[in-house]
């Protein structure tokens, strides 16, 4: 099922900007301008964990699968298509 929630909940999870609204991104009312922190409850404590190797490449995979708007399954089928 396609993701159909906020989209700059996404770019503040991931921690970069990821032009998911087009051109309110280039805005001050991004809201990854305005709300720098990661959301949810413990978002401000999140500062201080600890960044593993498996953290960098699953987000670096979320960032992707969140980029062009795929499943996990849709998204595995790529992959496994270009390799």
């Amino acid at each position: 099922m396609r993701y159909t929630g906020p989209r700059c909940r996404q770019c503040r999870r991931e921690g970069t900007k990821l032009f998911l609204k087009g051109e309110r991104c280039n805005t001050q009312k991004c809201a990854f301008v305005r709300h720098s922190d990661v959301p949810g409850k413990y978002g401000k404590n999140n500062a201080h964990m600890k960044k593993t190797e498996y953290h960098t490449q699953l987000r670096s995979k979320q960032s992707a699968k969140r980029i062009y708007g795929l499943t996990e399954k849709r998204f595995q089928a790529y992959y496994q298509e270009a390799s």
